[in-house]
């Protein structure tokens, strides 16, 4: 089978399509024929060695990926071959807090990646996809999507009449305004683009900012909240954009603390304190999550926003088409 291997260094150009044996599930395990994979950001940055620079190499990358049963290993009951299921991104996390061990079993992140022709994964560490989904679609599932189910719902509790700020229009940020319609909230979105604001705003957003052309954006969504603030901010950027978010923010709000594509820096605390801010750092979530969020999609039929697909064998045109960042939603991979 095919398997993409980064190898030598960190990089694009260092990843490698190798051949390697066909893997066969032990007992507790199950064998997934791949049918689609799509990119996280966390995906571009490994590759790049930002993420972990002391990763051990070589390593196959990708954390999500759809495929079919076609084998199970002895013990296996909850899964029979022929169903479609998507890896969870932290396959020893099932339900309950987040733990050390759980958060160490992170897949394509120096333990088993996803972009292989065939992968073994353990079988309570896999779910069942929504029927209605693409292969692509579904592929977004586990960690964009659980993110942001995590951060708004499990966590963040919204409801009706609540008001979310996204920033940027990512995978996360386009889930977490899916999710936010879903529960009855107004979103308010950002970007650096109209178009991709006017993109937004047939999503279901009710405003958008440009933040490149409105730099004090918080203040502004004050304004739009007639002063008072929203009540959860999905905040992807990190350092750079957390002191607006902070601005933006009601008092005893809520911050999703989920992305650091701003980069690393330092932010005034105070804020935090003065206004009975909860800041909560969000990463991904469990088993228990992904299948109630898998039921809501389910029942409202939602579908996930894929900008482009991309085949298997052009994972590194997908990892450059990600690092120009004109991507709006996933970017997907598909067999053929």
């Amino acid at each position: 089978m095919k398997v993409y291997e980064l190898q030598g260094g960190f990089g694009i150009d260092s990843l490698a399509l190798v051949e390697r044996p066909m893997p066969r599930p032990a007992a507790g395990q199950v064998l997934l024929k791949m049918r689609a994979w799509s990119l996280n950001y966390r995906d571009l940055m490994l590759v790049n060695g930002s993420y972990n620079p002391n990763l051990r190499l070589p390593m196959t990358p990708l954390s999500d990926g759809v495929g079919e049963v076609v084998d199970v290993g002895q013990g296996v009951s909850r899964l029979k071959p022929g169903e479609r299921v998507a890896g969870i991104f932290m396959p020893k996390w099932l339900d309950g807090e987040l733990t050390e061990e759980r958060a160490k079993s992170a897949l394509g992140g120096g333990d088993t990646g996803m972009a292989a022709e065939y992968v073994v994964l353990d079988a309570e560490g896999v779910v069942p996809v929504p029927d209605h989904l693409t292969d692509e679609e579904a592929a977004t599932l586990p960690c964009a999507a659980v993110t942001a189910w995590h951060a708004l719902v499990a966590s963040g509790r919204v409801k009706a009449g609540d008001t979310v700020l996204t920033l940027g229009t990512g995978g996360v940020s386009l889930f977490a305004l899916q999710f936010a319609k879903l529960s009855g909230a107004r979103v308010i979105a950002t970007s650096s683009s109209d178009e991709k604001l006017a993109r937004a705003l047939d999503l279901g957003a009710l405003e958008g900012i440009n933040y490149k052309n409105t730099p004090e954006w918080g203040r502004f969504v004050r304004e739009l909240t007639d002063g008072v603030g929203v009540d959860h901010v999905v905040e992807v950027g990190g350092a750079g954009t957390l002191g607006q978010s902070l601005r933006a923010v009601r008092m005893g709000g809520r911050i999703s603390l989920i992305g650091v594509l701003s980069g690393g820096g330092q932010v005034d605390p105070t804020p935090i304190l003065m206004k009975n801010v909860c800041v909560q750092g969000i990463f991904v979530g469990s088993r228990a999550m992904f299948e109630a969020m898998n039921g809501a999609i389910a029942q409202h039929r939602m579908r996930p926003v894929v900008d482009r697909v991309f085949r298997f064998g052009e994972l590194p045109d997908a990892l450059r088409h990600m690092e120009r960042g004109a991507h709006f939603g996933k970017i997907a991979l598909a067999v053929s």
